[in-house]
């Protein structure tokens, strides 16, 4: 089976979900999932969840959970950087048929990562992954690499009336 590359993008709500809901479907299919959090740190809810299936499905994080104003650190970078290499060695592996790279798009917006770094990552990926970048801020570089790009746009959001991440529902 071929593979292909997702990107899943924009400032709407579900695009940790559509991935995580993949990865659900590719296991179901007897499919192996390697899950590369950036930027993320803690025990989501998903993460609880996806345990139950931790003989096809594999979450590792490679971030503190946020950057101080905004900005990361010097360890902010270091843990992307060991993530990268981590990530790379597990798709040319060829272990895994299904690789999501969650908040990737994000991490190179804020130069935890190269767009060219997540470009070669796409490039010479074996035929036979799915790669899956979630994140807002999808560099059009990495669309254009691509070959299915969905766009969550958010025209309505509870979270404007004050609702905070809910467990179980956001977090």
């Amino acid at each position: 089976m071929r593979g292909f590359v997702h990107v899943y993008t924009g400032n709407g709500k579900g695009k940790t979900t559509a991935a995580i809901g993949l990865s659900i479907r590719a296991a179901g299919a007897g499919l192996k999932v390697f899950i590369a959090q950036f930027i993320k740190m803690g025990d989501y809810s998903e993460i609880k969840a996806l345990k139950r299936y931790s003989d096809l499905i594999t979450i590792k994080q490679f971030g503190h959970g946020r950057f101080v104003d905004g900005k990361p650190d010097p360890e902010d970078i270091a843990i992307a950087r060991q993530g990268y290499q981590e990530v790379r060695k597990i798709i040319n592996a060829g272990e895994y048929q299904v690789v999501i790279l969650e908040e990737a798009n994000v991490a190179v917006k804020y130069g935890l990562l190269a767009v060219q770094e997540l470009i070669n990552l796409i490039v010479h990926k074996p035929e036979h992954v799915e790669m899956i970048i979630t994140g807002r801020y999808a560099s059009p570089r990495v669309i254009e690499y691509a070959d299915l790009v969905t766009e969550m746009r958010m025209v309505k959001h509870y979270y404007q009336k004050g609702v905070v991440a809910r467990v179980g529902i956001e977090k």
